[in-house]
């Protein structure tokens, strides 16, 4: 893999170097994981916010409920 080069502030580079002495990881790894870990949390924050404006609407809301009603239904048909 061909690195690449990222500018950071001198505070955020310190705090990096120490969670990478303190955790054993190199600078990168820390980097992979916390780009990672962002990632899921925009993700769930996304899907969150995209529920909660299918709640506010009773009609689409309604939609979603009997369909979870018609797959709830698949589990009980003896197949495994």
């Amino acid at each position: 893999m061909r690195p690449n080069t990222v500018r950071i502030s001198a505070v955020d580079h310190a705090a990096l170097s120490r969670m990478s002495t303190a955790s054993g990881k190199s600078m990168a790894k820390i980097l992979s994981e916390a780009v990672r870990e962002l990632r899921r949390k925009r993700l769930l924050m996304e899907t969150n916010e995209a529920y909660a404006r299918l709640k506010a609407d009773p009609l689409a809301w309604g939609e979603e409920i009997a369909e979870r009603q018609i797959w709830e239904s698949t589990l009980m048909d003896g197949l495994e």
